[in-house]
């Protein structure tokens, strides 16, 4: 073949544009990419769940002449290109070239958005935006679990991550419906996921204007803040319980309730 651009972005599945199949070396079966094998064996093949190690693949198909041959960039029998992005670590073929790939020496893997774009944070044991380098609380290992919303692992994800301000992560799409529905704090630790300083100004004024009846106007009660982790005990209010110390309302209550020192009935 002449031109090793041939049928480019013409192949490939849902997940990856490349001219070249995998054969899964766990079950000898040929897929499209791994993410397809996965999809099909952990939800089709309830016998024999599993799912594909990228770098234990060997053996490639060319889709434009269906030769079998070893993991290559270039096709033995057509010469065609089967991925403008080739990864020999990570046995990865990709056409679309916008997605700026690039493999990440210490993740062990390639990832999208341009090497330049993002750095690897050690501790964290993932790579983030420049801009969260020096700007973001680190968790050890915070990629390598599952997405606290949807239970994806986050580590290899398809899907655009975000770093929350406590250092958990989780999906940017899921990060999203939270908000949609007014949950604010981390599902992982319970912290606030926002500066929420003007929510709890608001309270304040809320708590101001709201004058609890007499049998709950000397209520004390004792509060574990979610954001600073401080105890404090607090008169209880039905807008809200404040922290002492940091002045949020990010709490929840941890004994029994007292009026002048004794226990309410």
């Amino acid at each position: 073949m002449d031109n090793p651009h041939s049928g480019k972005l013409e192949y490939g599945c849902k997940h990856y544009r490349r001219r070249c199949k995998i054969r899964a070396p766990c079950c000898n079966e040929v897929f499209a990419c791994r993410h397809c094998h996965n999809e099909i064996m952990n939800h089709w093949s309830s016998d024999n769940p599993h799912e594909l190690v990228r770098h234990n693949v060997e053996r490639v198909i060319c889709a434009v002449c269906d030769t079998e041959q070893k993991v290559s960039q270039i096709c033995v029998s057509c010469g065609v290109n089967m991925g403008e992005y080739f990864c020999g670590v990570c046995k990865f073929y990709d056409d679309d070239t916008t997605k700026e790939q690039f493999h990440c020496t210490d993740c062990g893997i390639c990832r999208v958005g341009g090497a330049e774009k993002f750095f690897h944070c050690k501790k964290c044991g993932s790579c983030y935006s420049n801009e969260l380098r020096g700007n973001h609380s680190c968790v050890e290992n915070s990629m390598r679990h599952n997405c606290a919303v949807c239970n994806e692992y986050l580590f290899d994800s398809l899907l655009d991550t975000t770093v929350l301000r406590c250092g958990h992560t989780m999906h940017v799409e899921c990060f999203r419906e939270m908000t949609e529905h007014e949950q604010y704090s981390c599902p992982i630790c319970s912290k606030a996921m926002f500066d929420m300083s003007k929510v709890w100004k608001q309270m304040d004024d809320e708590v101001a204007a709201t004058i609890m009846p007499e049998d709950y106007r000397y209520m004390k009660v004792w509060i574990l803040c979610n954001d600073c982790s401080a105890t404090s005990e607090v008169f209880f209010h039905v807008i809200g319980l404040k922290c002492q110390t940091c002045g949020s309302y990010n709490t929840r209550k941890t004994a029994t309730p007292t009026v002048n020192g004794e226990i309410a009935q």
